[in-house]
């Protein structure tokens, strides 16, 4: 049995660039260098995803994913809740103004 969330996240949800930061780094023990270069990108683009400056895109879900040993999904996931919450944010007022549909 599951029981719907109808209440919605009250907070923004976590930013892969936060969980590299906190959690991946630290634990493997990688430098913004030693990530770029593992997975075959520039510095500036590691940095920008982990001050959260830069999205997660598929190819770069695909190189986490290969590098940690977890899914592409995993990244994009988290990718996608972030953009959800910052779209339903900014675009509220004009969501709620939206009469849902019933069928005939």
């Amino acid at each position: 049995m599951s029981i719907p969330n109808t209440t919605g996240m009250k907070r923004r949800p976590t930013h892969p660039g936060e969980m590299l930061r906190e959690d991946f780094l630290p634990d493997y023990g990688l430098t913004v260098s030693s990530l770029a270069k593992a997975i075959g990108v520039s510095r500036q683009s590691i940095n920008e995803l982990l001050r959260e400056r830069r999205r997660v895109s598929p190819e770069m879900a695909l190189r986490l994913a290969r590098l940690f040993g977890n899914s592409p999904e995993f990244w994009l996931n988290a990718q996608q809740a972030v953009d959800l919450w910052d779209a339903a944010q900014s675009i509220q007022k004009d969501v709620i103004r939206i009469r849902p549909l019933t069928p005939a």
